[in-house]
């Protein structure tokens, strides 16, 4: 039986690359000799346990299928996928996420490879505060209102279409009032968290996280009124999806969980159950993020 006063941290590593393994190997080594346990996901627990037997066999290191509230922290290490992946470990729990983003862009993550010597030492010092993010919920129901797929979702949900050939016909609706009928390559519903990503890529605003809203995004849509709008969180947006096209659509949910729906079929979006939680070791603000993040120049061509 586990020690109740034992602390539990979280380990999610990037799942290839050797230089996340390493850094969370030497992480998981550090804390444990602080007298905190480590649990890792199943998926990910041969190849991290297989270099640390002696954690394993000490019960240092253990593998956790769902996680709870006596996981203080969840450490990512790798970029921003990485942490989508650990959001749907710690999601339901409520547990924050750490990121160290070995990556690219990683605007969730909060440290740098540069930051690693400090990690430890901060993570054992509870010398971080909590953020609390706006997130999603879709379900999928069928044309007699039966649920046939749900989901949540971090940075958005996106139906698009199946085939490349293929336009989709969609009745957008927002608080239960139509607001417009698209032929399009999909609709885009986004959290402020995933303004950064796809939406921002589709065109759709940046928005600071701490924003309470929801993003709607049509995606190539042919039609006069199709631009970005935002909206309040505590409206829902219901996607219809007309017409006889018998390829269908299918829905993602950031781009990781996913389901094919077909004519007639009703996606509605509202905000999430939960909150994504992310620690912040830093009152780092959004802007000086977002232009780190995206090398945005503050010079000017004109210098």
């Amino acid at each position: 039986m586990e020690s109740t006063t034992q602390r539990t941290l979280a380990v999610m590593v990037h799942p290839w690359r050797e230089d996340a393994l390493y850094s969370a190997l030497v992480f998981i080594q550090q804390v444990t000799t602080q007298e905190a346990m480590c649990v890792v996901a199943p998926e990910q627990w041969e190849r991290v346990s297989s270099r640390l037997p002696e954690l394993v066999e000490e019960g240092a290191l253990r593998v956790r299928e769902h996680l709870d509230d006596t996981v203080e922290l969840v450490v990512v290490f790798g970029g921003d996928g990485t942490i989508l992946r650990a959001a749907e470990w710690a999601h339901e729990a409520e547990v924050p996420l750490l990121g160290v983003n070995l990556g690219h862009v990683g605007f969730l993550a909060e440290l740098e490879r540069s930051d690693l010597p400090s990690l430890t030492t901060r993570v054992l010092e509870r010398s971080y505060a909590v953020e609390e993010r706006l997130t999603l919920w879709v379900t999928v129901s069928d044309d007699q209102g039966h649920t046939l797929w749900e989901s949540f979702a971090i940075n958005e949900v996106s139906l698009e279409k199946a085939a490349r050939e293929r336009m989709l016909e969609v009745l957008v609706s927002v608080d239960d009032r139509p607001i417009s009928r698209w032929g399009c390559d999909g609709v885009l519903v986004s959290t402020p968290t995933g303004s950064t990503a796809y939406a921002f890529s589709a065109g759709g605003p940046v928005m600071w996280p701490d924003v309470e809203a929801i993003e709607l995004v049509p995606l190539s849509a042919h039609a006069l009124f199709a631009r970005p709008m935002v909206l309040s969180p505590g409206s829902h947006v219901a996607v219809a999806l007309q017409g006889d096209n018998l390829s269908g659509g299918v829905v993602w949910c950031d781009g990781r969980r996913t389901v094919d729906v077909t004519p007639g079929t009703l996606v509605t979006v509202r905000r999430g159950y939960h909150p994504l939680r992310l620690a912040r070791l830093t009152e780092q603000p959004f802007t000086t993020r977002l232009v780190k993040k995206f090398d945005l120049s503050v010079e000017g061509w004109r210098g």
